[in-house]
């Protein structure tokens, strides 16, 4: 058997052939939601082959597998895949495990009419000379897609797989395909008792009689055995009602598209919000090997990206709140899973945990994580749940990244390197850290500090340090962390320059290169309103930060300036949304409108079907560095739900 698309490189590429025709399904066969008014959401047309690569899938419900629609000049009668997604097993199982036609003819050629990614569902539909079919696809959980084929034909139904993957293998049991990798992940699909499954060499063949009714084919991945014995009964269920599970996943995606959409917002700025949620549930991972609780991985395009970041999940869940509160809670939970015995929480986390970084943490944005969900739940259990954990990590960074115990901390590493303490910031290679040289701290073998103390940093402290001891009084417990909040605008503003800078620890001079960090001060509100005041030349420069798209990373005519350097010169959207919202804070909401607009209306494709990317160009909204990505998509979100208020 051939495989002609089980050499596909993954990595950096550029989908070819993308088939992006409007969708038009069959009036009478066009269910009722507000999915439908965002019609090819996100465009992932893709079949394949040899030569073009993926970046970007359809999946959903915390699903490890994924599909994209095929390519009209590379038509197969089926959606693709499906594609395991963790990132030790990234391959195609199939290039597309159920195809379909009609049974008493050979040979048949469909023409497709339409395919569509609305949020939450795959549609495409294709003639042929006997007649059209139309297939849909929705998740019904993690582990289970459930394929609807409707046809007015009044003919005979035939399945069989397009191609699966290398070293897979496959086998029947009455009306059950099962294909088998040595990785010992498993795809199963089910069919109703009405169909009558075969085995052919290396593949199946299915047909089912003509019916008035639609056609259901489960599509089961599993990571095991022990998965698939008690998948097969709960998808034999499914299957025996299937209408209880799609109303589920039309009452869920009603729910998510209900409570984030505005009645006073632009329809293209609408598309945006529901691109950024659709976004988020796509990277939405369940419990797997090492990830104890589910959560949301930074893109489920970049394989490098498949496990879950501290910071990362703060900004998943405080955006995830409005809308999906469970699941935020758990990514939440999921970090703290690996909190460490004297109270850090590490960097990131994998299905393999031998794969973990515990060189370094992230900032702290956890609180305000955590206050967001409160916010939307009223959840005092979830507050006390956290708080232990939430104070230990707080209490942390005061006893580990507090060089000269002054009660500024700084950014550090476990094992003393540079590269760690920067990982630590968050912004990797920012030009605050050229000169930056590492200091052991006393008492510890693993706490080391950068020899300079970070605005961001102190600001984020500041802000996690009002949100605990506000949950301490939701608690009716006593407050016993360090309280250093009020200092920090003072100690890290440079009233000659007119701007926040970090400060080094030898002589307490400021680092003059304006960056995004000093952002931080103005959202969590630790600045005064003269502070802002003073920043406002320089944040309202053209020349500096009132660029092409607002707010980048560091200021535009700095000659170390990069416009494709990663935390050097692009737009990152958390640091815009920080100062957008900092404005806001302060009282400039016409101008945060402006600004917010800017974004809206100048980031490529971001209105169009183009996926929300992790940076941006700073004077061209050009696509830059990973694609689908999640905090991205959460702060789109809060731009969106915080104009005009």
């Amino acid at each position: 058997m051939k495989h002609k698309f089980t050499k596909i490189i993954l990595l950096a590429a550029v989908v070819a052939g993308f088939f992006t025709a409007s969708c038009t399904p069959a009036t009478e066969n066009t269910p009722t939601g507000k999915r439908y008014e965002f019609n090819n959401i996100l465009d992932i047309a893709y079949t394949p082959d040899t030569l073009t690569r993926c970046r970007g899938w359809f999946t959903d419900a915390g699903s490890w597998m994924g599909f994209t629609l095929p390519q009209k000049d590379q038509w197969v009668n089926g959606f693709c895949g499906p594609f395991s997604l963790d990132m030790n097993r990234r391959q195609w199982m199939a290039q597309s495990a159920v195809t379909v036609s009609f049974s008493d003819s050979n040979n048949t050629v469909f023409t497709p009419d339409s395919t569509c990614y609305f949020p939450g569902e795959l549609y495409l539909s294709a003639n042929s000379a006997e007649g059209q079919i139309i297939q849909r696809l929705n998740f019904l959980d993690a582990s289970t897609a459930l394929l609807r084929i409707h046809t007015e034909a009044g003919k005979d139904l035939s399945f069989t797989a397009s191609e699966w993957g290398k070293d897979i293998s496959v086998q029947t049991d009455q009306n059950t395909v099962i294909a088998r990798h040595p990785s010992g992940e498993i795809v199963a699909l089910t069919f109703t008792p009405d169909v009558t499954v075969k085995s052919i060499p290396g593949n199946y063949t299915a047909k089912t009689n003509s019916s008035e009714h639609d056609t259901y084919v489960a599509i089961s991945f599993y990571t095991g055995e022990k998965e698939l014995s008690a998948g097969l009964q709960k998808t034999q269920l499914a299957l025996s009602h299937p209408h209880e599970g799609l109303q589920a996943n039309k009452e869920r995606w009603e729910g998510y598209l209900t409570k984030i959409l505005r009645k006073d917002m632009k329809p293209e700025y609408d598309r945006i919000a529901v691109k950024a949620v659709v976004t988020l549930i796509s990277n939405w991972r369940t419990r797997r090997g090492g990830l104890l609780h589910e959560g949301i991985v930074p893109s489920h395009a970049a394989y490098y990206f498949v496990g879950f970041w501290a910071w990362d999940s703060w900004r998943f869940s405080a955006a995830l709140a409005k809308f999906a509160p469970e699941l935020a809670k758990d990514n939440i939970r999921a970090m703290f899973d690996y909190q460490q015995p004297d109270g850090m929480i590490i960097d990131c986390i994998y299905t393999d945990p031998a794969e973990n970084n515990a060189r370094d943490s992230k900032p702290p944005l956890v609180s305000w994580a955590v206050d967001e969900i409160f916010t939307h739940t009223g959840d005092t259990a979830f507050i006390s749940e956290m708080y232990p954990q939430l104070m230990a990590y707080y209490k942390w960074w005061y006893q580990k990244r507090d060089h000269n115990k002054n009660g500024m901390c700084e950014y550090g590493s476990t094992d003393g390197t540079l590269e760690a303490a920067a990982w630590e910031s968050g912004m990797d290679n920012a030009i605050r850290f050229d000169n930056t040289k590492m200091l052991k701290n006393e008492g510890a073998d693993d706490a080391w500090s950068m020899d300079q103390e970070s605005v961001d940093l102190n600001a984020y402290l500041a802000l996690e340090c009002k949100l605990l001891k506000k949950f301490a009084g939701i608690l009716g417990v006593t407050f016993d962390g360090p309280d250093n909040g009020a200092q920090v605008a003072d100690y890290f503003f440079d009233k000659e320059k007119g701007f926040f800078f970090d400060r080094r620890l030898k002589d307490g001079s400021f680092i003059q290169e304006p960056g995004c960090e000093a952002y931080t001060p103005m959202w969590t509100e630790v600045a005064t309103a003269d502070q802002v005041k003073a920043m406002m030349p320089l944040l309202t420069d053209t020349a500096k930060f009132s660029t092409y798209i607002p707010f980048p990373t560091v200021a535009a005519d700095n000659p170390k300036y990069n416009p494709r350097g990663y935390w050097r010169g692009p737009i990152w959207l958390d640091q815009t949304y920080f100062a957008i919202r900092g404005l806001r804070n302060y009282g400039y909401n016409k101008m945060a409108d402006e600004y917010t607009m800017q974004v809206f209306d100048r980031l490529q494709g971001l209105k169009e079907g183009a996926p929300i990317h992790e940076n941006y160009g700073t004077h061209t909204g050009e696509l830059l560095k990973a694609p689908h990505f999640s905090w991205s998509s959460s702060h789109l979100l809060m731009l969106y739900d915080d104009y005009g208020k």
